[in-house]
């Protein structure tokens, strides 16, 4: 694992739970969404709730799409730069997915093809972003509804392969390991351990549910207790940094608080929820 941010508890900032946070004893980072801030003549805005917290900041890209077939817009890699200077980031991250084709938003993440020529265009596409940021870069395994007829490789073959070719980062999102080994009917521990997890930067762990017969990885639903097992299971050879993402269907601050700390246990961390606890009583 790549140590990039020191291994403990953090939270995904979002404006509507920023006094939940401000809150927290002992939080080790936050990310956010990197569109989220406002672009400026020189740099971007930084609101003051996240500027203050006093903790390592990660902007998160969402639009990128690192996996299409047209290169990066400069203008999207220059505003993820600029935000990683605003925030004096240790890293910046984005997705494996493509966002948009033909000029048209897909307004969602969409999984790569696993062929050696989307290989090719998503390699050539992360190192015109890592020479253009500031800080090292970590890509994120998406959850996919569905896979490419044409693949060649396995999720963890292609991943292996883009890390080789360019020494990114991987940003683990092991809740959605989980959901694609679900939604394919596969061992979800041994779809983590074929994941190249030597180049790990740091872990999303989130909620979801199921509709229409399929898992969906929604980031509004408490984590399950399957995800937390795949989290410890793993995390019993030493676990690196993980964060909560959540991104709406805020629960009260105490169900917030549980699982931050059902996180916490399961990746063997200290609990950074006890001040705040004492706080709301």
């Amino acid at each position: 694992m790549t140590a990039l941010i020191e291994p403990g508890l953090g939270i995904g900032w979002r404006p509507e739970i920023c006094g939940i946070i401000d809150r927290l004893d002992g939080l080790r980072f936050c990310e956010v969404i990197a569109e989220s801030l406002p672009a400026r003549r020189r740099g971007v805005d930084v609101p003051n709730e996240l500027r203050s917290l006093g903790v390592p900041v990660v902007p998160h890209g969402i639009s990128l799409s690192l996996g299409g077939a047209e290169p990066v817009e400069q203008h999207r890699i220059e505003h993820l730069a600029r935000c990683a200077d605003a925030l004096g980031a240790p890293l910046v991250s984005e997705h494996v997915a493509f966002v948009r084709a033909g000029g048209l938003e897909a307004g969602h993440l969409l999984p790569v093809p696993r062929s050696a020529e989307a290989l090719d265009v998503l390699v050539r596409n992360v190192r015109r972003t890592q020479e253009c940021v500031p800080v090292p870069l970590a890509v994120e395994n998406i959850a996919a509804l569905f896979d490419w007829p044409d693949d060649e490789y396995s999720e963890g073959e292609f991943l292996a392969e883009l890390v080789e070719r360019t020494g990114v980062h991987l940003l683990l999102d092991v809740a959605n390991v989980y959901a694609n080994a679900r939604n394919r009917g596969r061992d979800a521990a041994e779809e983590l351990r074929r994941l190249p997890l030597e180049r790990v930067a740091y872990c999303h762990v989130a909620g979801g549910s199921e509709r229409d017969g399929a898992y969906h990885d929604t980031h509004t639903d408490p984590v399950p207790v399957e995800v937390l097992d795949l989290v410890r299971e793993w995390a019993s050879g030493g676990a690196p940094a993980m964060m909560l993402e959540r991104d709406g269907n805020y629960p009260p601050a105490s169900e917030l608080f549980g699982e931050l700390d059902a996180i916490a246990d399961a990746a063997g961390f200290e609990r950074i929820t006890r001040g705040a606890e004492w706080s709301l009583s």
